[in-house]
């Protein structure tokens, strides 16, 4: 997959099937719209996701937070197997394009014979543009159009602001459901406090984007992606407030049966399952029994779900 960021100069010269979309949380729904894509490669189309590298919601309302960074989102695409994925930077320009302007870029830029969109999906200055617009200019700028109706599950739609509430509730294997694929997140490894390899427990300590969504504060049976193997683990995403001092949140995780110097690399981390709330303890000692205890609980999941 060609992952193509950071600019509005490409040219993808392939005959292709586009996507469009912000791809928050690239969920079952939105998978489904990108099926519709790579089956064009049947016709002889490249399968081309096109979207944004901040989501426009995001410009006008406070204190929402993604489901996917732009590093996650990247890694979301590579393991749905497209042909190329386009990053478009979010500028003024873009922003204050006409829906038809908007259009004709695409149409210069990429060798579009088929677009797919969602019924839902808006575009263009002020979002003024639909499917309608879509439909519309077919014959015009010569592709075709397919539009997709949202995924229902459950009588409900899939989308990105349910699976957000589920997340938020700490409901991990529901929202790894509609997801299809466990909710992660993916940073580097940070120096940390060293408390846990103190008491014979190593963690990897990470600091997540400040624009991610975590899952509440607590204990998690997680897994690990590092270098392409997977590992089981137990996450805790918390403040720490046993130690003191005031500390951001972070991310702290104890690879099961793991040991090596993980310093600076890049780890991804599922939520699998909730085990317990953050804690403060009125001990070390007491933090430590209650830590392995997150272990056993971990163990005990992973003898079941491996």
């Amino acid at each position: 997959m060609k992952y193509i960021r950071n600019t509005l100069e490409f040219n993808i010269k392939e005959p292709s099937s586009i996507a469009l979309g912000k791809f928050d949380g690239l969920h079952q729904g939105h998978r489904y719209l990108l099926d519709q894509v790579k089956k064009a490669r049947g016709l002889g189309m490249a399968a081309v996701a096109f979207t944004f590298d901040i989501s426009p919601r995001t410009l006008s309302e406070d204190n929402v937070k993604v489901l996917l960074t732009n590093r996650e989102k990247e890694q979301a695409f590579d393991d749905f197997g497209l042909d190329y994925v386009v990053e478009c930077p979010f500028t003024e320009k873009l922003r204050m394009m006409e829906p038809c302007d908007f259009l004709k870029m695409l149409m210069a830029q990429i060798n579009v014979k088929q677009i797919v969109a969602g019924r839902d999906f808006r575009f263009g200055r002020d979002r003024k543009g639909g499917y309608e617009d879509l439909v519309r200019h077919t014959h015009e700028l010569g592709y075709k159009t397919v539009i997709v109706d949202k995924v229902r599950d459950g009588g409900t739609y899939i989308s990105s602001s349910r699976i957000r509430g589920l997340i938020a509730d700490g409901d991990m294997e529901e929202a790894s459901r509609l997801l299809g694929y466990p909710y992660f997140f993916t940073a580097n490894v940070t120096h940390g406090t060293r408390l846990g390899s103190s008491m014979g427990i190593p963690t990897v300590n990470q600091i997540p984007s400040p624009d991610k969504l975590l899952p509440p504060n607590g204990v998690y049976a997680s897994r690990v992606i590092l270098d392409g193997k997977t590992y089981p683990a137990v996450t805790d995403v918390g403040t720490k407030p046993t130690v003191a001092g005031s500390r951001p949140v972070a991310v702290e995780t104890h690879i099961l049966d793991y040991t090596g110097d993980l310093y600076d690399k890049e780890l991804r981390v599922s939520f699998l399952k909730y085990l317990r709330p953050e804690k403060k303890f009125s001990s070390i000692d007491d933090l430590w029994v209650e830590i392995s205890s997150d272990i056993k609980q971990a163990h005990a999941f992973f003898s079941t779900h491996m």
